[in-house]
């Protein structure tokens, strides 16, 4: 079982890593506005993207209002990855990279 420390640590790098990612991005195409445990991606046409901490179940949560869908993130020690938790094997940073591409037409590096 994960620790709270543990899941902390690995959301402040999560966060740091979308974070970086989207720094990199003309903030014309993609924005970011982070609060707290909430960072909202702005894409064009103010197409909204939400992730955000989910301490009660150590997961990340991942919105995405154009689309209607929502992805539930949690930490796989053996991959060393956020997955969701339905089992489809989408990944955290590779669907974020997929978002970003379709709404923003923008490549994301992570």
């Amino acid at each position: 079982m994960m620790t709270e420390s543990r899941y902390h640590q690995l959301v402040a790098e999560a966060f740091r890593k979308i974070e970086d990612g989207i720094a990199e991005c003309d903030p014309q195409d993609v924005d970011l506005d982070s609060a707290g445990d909430v960072l909202t991606i702005t894409l064009k046409e103010s197409l909204r993207c939400i992730v955000n901490t989910q301490r009660p179940t150590r997961q990340i949560w991942l919105a995405w209002a154009a689309k209607g869908r929502a992805w539930h993130f949690a930490w796989d020690d053996a991959k060393s990855q956020w997955l969701d938790d339905k089992g489809h094997g989408d990944e955290l940073f590779a669907t974020l990279k997929m978002i970003v591409k379709e709404s923003a037409g923008v490549d994301v590096a992570y």
